[in-house]
């Protein structure tokens, strides 16, 4: 016998973005994030997300591993000069719109965008968000379902109709367009980046840090078993509960949709750094 059980997300929390993969990313962290149904959490500026939880070493010029002048880009792409960060949500959300489909423009939250993407992208790899407020997407419509069989509780399988939306961006985004675009609106990133805590950082090495992350999640044959803990789901498994923000989000989408996601991911990191995807994991 099998017993569903109905929660509600909460309408405060919304999806996150991996920068350039801003539109690839949409269906992987709507998922994981709208199955923590009690997840409140208060206002906290873009700004101060880095201090949610551990932050990487700045980097400096010579240990820079992926310059963004390495991303294959048409010698036609765009050179017309860009505007100031804090003038840009006008055209960087025209463009993700363009590069999405008519799918995002309900859902994308029009306001600070590339700081949101780049405060998302920062912390992926880690093992705590810190606030939802950094994100730039709203939830899925409905409520996550867990189904129980014989005392084993699981994501139910039709959870996946709720991203079905979001799966029609990733599906959508074209590489070479995404990447195209991001290179030329780079400075805009790497601004955001330095403005966000990391004045020596390089964006460009954090955003394929986060792909390499969620590249190696793991795939389980089986969907995971669930426990409600204090109106949160957790993995019973505590290698699953242990894994980032990125990893989770992966699993959450379930394994049709993960399969597809990495291989868009695989083909916007082969594009970003002029060869194949490193199945190395992050430490």
């Amino acid at each position: 016998m099998v017993k569903y059980r109905r929660k509600s997300g909460s309408g405060g929390w919304v999806p996150a973005v991996i920068a350039v993969v801003a539109i690839v990313a949409v269906g992987a962290y709507v998922a994981w994030r709208a199955t923590q149904p009690n997840a409140n959490a208060g206002p906290t500026p873009a700004s101060s997300a880095a201090t949610a939880a551990s932050a990487p070493a700045p980097a400096s010029a010579a240990s820079i591993r992926h310059p963004i002048a390495q991303a294959e880009v048409p010698a036609s792409a765009s050179t017309a000069p860009l505007p100031a960060l804090g003038d840009s949500d006008a055209s960087v959300s025209s463009a993700l719109y363009a590069m999405g489909g008519e799918g995002l423009k309900g859902v994308l939250l029009p306001q600070q965008v590339v700081g949101r993407i780049v405060a998302t992208v920062d912390a992926l790899p880690r093992h705590a968000l810190g606030s939802s407020f950094i994100l730039p997407l709203r939830t899925p419509r409905g409520a996550f379902r867990s189904g129980e069989t014989q005392g084993i509780l699981t994501a139910d399988t039709h959870n996946a109709e709720r991203y079905a939306p979001y799966m029609a961006i990733v599906q959508h985004a074209d590489p070479k367009a995404l990447v195209s675009w991001y290179v030329h609106s780079y400075p805009l990133f790497q601004q955001a980046y330095r403005e966000l805590g990391y004045p020596k950082g390089y964006f460009n090495d954090r955003l394929i840090a986060a792909i390499d992350d969620m590249l190696v999640a793991p795939e389980p044959a089986q969907p995971p078993a669930l426990q409600l803990v204090q109106g949160r789901y957790l993995y019973v498994d505590p290698t699953l509960e242990s894994l980032s923000v990125g990893q989770k989000l992966m699993l959450r989408l379930g394994a049709v949709n993960e399969a597809q996601f990495k291989a868009k991911l695989h083909a916007i990191r082969a594009l970003l750094t002029a060869h194949p995807s490193s199945t190395m994991p992050l430490h």
